[in-house]
C-alpha cells in the first residue's frame, strides 16, 4: 500500500494540490453556489469542518490573477467545461480571514485588524500603481498598507479594496470572508463586545450593502449573528446552517468519503472505531464526520497501525461553553446533561439568530450554541419545531465527562466536607450515607451510574483534603477500591464500592462488599503502622447511597 500524504494542519487548497496531498473533492460546492442567485451567502458550521479550506478553494477557482486549471484537473468541477470557461480565473477576488483577530482588549484586537488589512493591501499591491483607480483611493490604500489608516478608513477598507479591484479589472469583485464572527467571540470572552460589534458592523456592512463593485460574497462563521447586528441592509442575503439540507455535504466528510479514505490508506478495518469516535453529526439530512479528527486518526494509524482513537477536538475549540452551562445555578440543566451522557436525547428549540452578548441569557440560547458549535447534534425533530439533541460521538462525550469531572473537583474543593469525613471516621453510618447522598444528588453522572463513576465520585470527595487517597492498589489478597490514609492521626479508611441494580439490593451489595474485604484481608495488614482501620461497604443506586461498616480494627481497643 503506497504511503498517502495527509494534509494535517494545511488549510490552503493550492498547497494541498501542489504537494499532492490527499484531497476529498468538494468542488461541487462551486457549481451549487453558481446555481443560486444570491448577493451574500453565509455558511455557519462548527470549527474544524473545513470552512477555511473551502474558501481557499473558491479563491483559487475564481481569482483572475491565477491560472488554476491544473490545480482543479481531475476534480468534479472541471467536468463542467462551460462553467469553467465562464468563471474559472475570470474575476477579481478578495479573500480575507478574521479568525486571528482577537486580544485581551479592544486596542490589541483593533491593531490586529489593521495588520490584517495591511496584509491584504500587500497581497494586492498592484492597485497602488493602477491607472484605473482614483487618487483618493490610492492615498487611502497607502495608509492602510502602512497601518496608518484612520478609524473611518479602516471601517471602509473592504469597500475601498473591492472598489479599487473592480475599477482595475473592469469587473465586479468577489468577496470571500472567512470566520467573520471570530473577533466577536473573542471580544465577548474578554469584555469588549460592544466596541468590536460596532467595528465589525461597519467593516463588513459597508462592503455588503448595495455595493455595485461586488459581484457576490461568501461568508463563513460558527454562528449566524442576528442580521440587525451585522448584516443590516444587506440585500439578497442567504444563510445556510447545519439545519439546512442544501450544501449539507460540502463541509465535513460523508460516510462514503471516509470509507474511501480508509480503503486507500489500507485501514478499512478501523471503520467502526472511526464511526464511534468521529461520526454522529448531521448537516441537514446528511451524516457527517469531523474531517479534522478523521485525518489526524488516519495519520496516527500510518505511524502506528495499533493506534487507538484520540480526542483531537479537545484543544481546538472553546470547551469553556460547557463549563459555563453547568455552572448556571438558575437553569435546571443537570438532569438533561445526565440524559445526554447516558446516550439519550433531549428536545429543545433551536434559535439560529444569535448575538454573542445574549448567548447566556436563556436556556434555549445555551442549548442552541451547543448545537450550532458541534457539541450536540440533531437526531430528528419533535413537535412545534423542537430538535431532538444528542451527543454525537465518543470524542465529544469525553469532553463533557472531563468538563464535569473538573467542575465537580472544583466544586468539592469549596465545600466544607469536614462533617462528611467525621461521619466516616466516627463510624456514623447513617450520617455518612446521608451526606454522601446529598452531594451525589447535586452532581452530574457521566457514566450512566456505572461502578466506575461512583468510584471516581468517592475519590473526588476525599482528594485534596489532606488525605493520601489510593485507588485499586494491591493489598493483602486483593485490590480494595479505595484506601484513604490519615497519617497525622494514624488511621485508615478502606472503602469497597458496589453499584446496585435496585434500591432493595443495596443492603445485600454492602454484605458482598464485606465478604470481599474479609476474604482479601484488607484491614489487618495496616495495623502496626496505623492505630485504627475502618472498613466500609458503600452501595450506590442512581442518586442513593448506603454506607455500612464492615469492620473496625484498633490498637487502642
Amino acid at each position: 500500500m503506497p504511503h498517502i500524504s495527509l494534509p494535517v494542519g494545511i488549510e490552503e487548497f493550492q498547497e494541498i494540490r501542489k504537494k499532492n496531498c490527499y484531497f476529498v473533492d468538494k468542488t461541487h460546492l462551486i457549481e451549487e453556489l453558481l446555481k443560486d442567485r444570491f448577493k451574500v451567502m453565509l455558511f455557519t458550521r462548527p470549527r474544524r469542518f473545513g470552512k477555511t479550506l473551502a474558501m481557499s478553494m473558491l479563491a483559487a477557482f475564481f481569482d483572475i490573477r491565477m491560472d488554476s486549471a491544473e490545480l482543479f484537473a481531475g476534480l468534479t468541477v472541471s467536468d463542467n467545461k462551460e462553467l469553467c470557461a465562464q468563471w474559472r480565473n475570470q474575476y477579481p477576488v478578495l479573500f480575507v480571514t478574521l479568525k486571528n483577530i482577537g486580544g485581551r482588549d479592544f486596542g490589541a484586537a483593533y491593531e490586529m485588524l489593521k495588520d490584517t488589512i495591511s496584509d491584504l493591501c500587500v497581497a494586492h499591491s498592484y492597485l497602488q500603481d493602477s491607472l484605473s483607480v482614483n487618487e483618493k483611493d490610492r492615498k487611502t490604500f497607502g495608509r492602510l498598507m502602512n497601518c496608518e489608516g484612520s478609524e473611518t478608513q479602516v471601517r471602509g477598507a473592504l469597500y475601498t479594496l473591492l472598489r479599487m479591484m473592480s475599477m482595475h479589472y473592469k469587473k465586479p469583485a468577489i468577496l470571500l470572508l472567512d470566520e467573520y464572527d471570530a473577533p466577536l467571540a473573542g471580544a465577548y470572552e474578554n469584555g469588549y463586545y460592544e466596541e468590536m460589534l460596532d467595528q465589525i458592523r461597519g467593516f463588513i456592512g459597508k462592503a455588503l450593502k448595495t455595493n455595485e463593485y461586488l459581484n457576490f460574497a461568501v461568508v463563513t462563521g460558527c454562528l449566524r449573528i442576528a442580521k440587525e447586528s451585522v448584516f443590516t441592509g444587506t440585500n439578497n442575503f442567504v444563510s445556510n446552517s447545519i439545519l439546512r439540507a442544501e450544501y449539507s455535504d460540502c463541509f465535513g466528510f460523508t460516510e462514503t468519503e471516509v470509507e474511501r479514505l480508509l480503503v486507500e490508506t489500507g485501514f478499512l478495518g478501523e471503520m467502526n472505531h472511526v464511526r464511534q469516535w468521529y461520526d454522529g453529526y448531521r448537516f441537514g439530512e446528511t451524516e457527517i464526520y469531523c474531517p479534522w479528527d478523521v485525518v489526524n486518526h488516519v495519520r496516527a494509524l500510518q505511524s502506528n497501525p495499533s493506534a487507538r482513537p484520540e480526542n483531537y477536538w479537545r484543544n481546538t475549540s472553546h470547551n469553556g461553553i460547557i463549563r459555563s452551562f453547568i455552572e448556571r445555578a438558575d437553569l435546571a440543566v443537570q438532569d438533561k446533561f445526565e440524559v445526554l451522557l447516558s446516550g439519550g436525547c433531549i428536545r429543545e428549540t433551536i434559535l439560529e439568530d444569535m448575538t454573542y452578548d445574549t448567548l447566556h441569557s436563556s436556556e434555549a440560547n445555551l442549548w442552541s450554541i451547543l448545537y450550532l458549535t458541534g457539541y450536540l447534534t440533531q437526531a430528528g425533530f419533535g413537535e412545534a419545531g423542537e430538535v431532538r439533541l444528542k451527543i454525537p460521538n465518543e470524542e465529544i462525550k469525553t469532553i463533557f465527562a472531563d468538563t464535569i469531572r473538573s467542575w465537580f473537583g472544583d466544586t468539592v474543593e469549596k465545600m466544607d466536607r469536614r462533617p462528611l469525613f467525621q461521619a466516616f471516621w466516627n463510624g456514623s453510618q447513617e450520617e455518612a450515607s446521608r451526606r454522601t447522598g446529598d452531594i451525589l444528588f447535586d452532581t452530574i453522572s457521566y457514566f450512566d451510574y456505572k461502578e466506575d463513576y461512583y468510584h471516581v465520585f468517592l475519590t473526588g470527595l476525599f482528594a485534596g483534603a489532606g488525605y493520601a487517597v489510593e485507588s485499586n492498589r494491591e493489598y493483602g489478597l486483593g485490590r480494595p477500591d479505595l484506601v484513604i490514609r490519615d497519617k497525622k492521626n494514624r488511621r485508615i479508611l478502606i472503602l469497597e464500592v458496589k453499584h446496585s441494580h435496585s434500591a432493595q439490593a443495596m443492603e445485600q451489595d454492602c454484605l458482598k462488599a464485606f465478604a470481599q474485604i474479609d476474604v482479601g484481608q484488607y484491614a489487618r495488614q495496616f495495623l502496626g503502622g496505623y492505630q485504627t482501620v475502618l472498613c466500609y461497604g458503600v452501595a450506590f443506586y442512581k442518586k442513593e447511597c448506603l454506607v455500612k461498616m464492615a469492620e473496625r480494627l484498633s490498637l487502642k481497643e
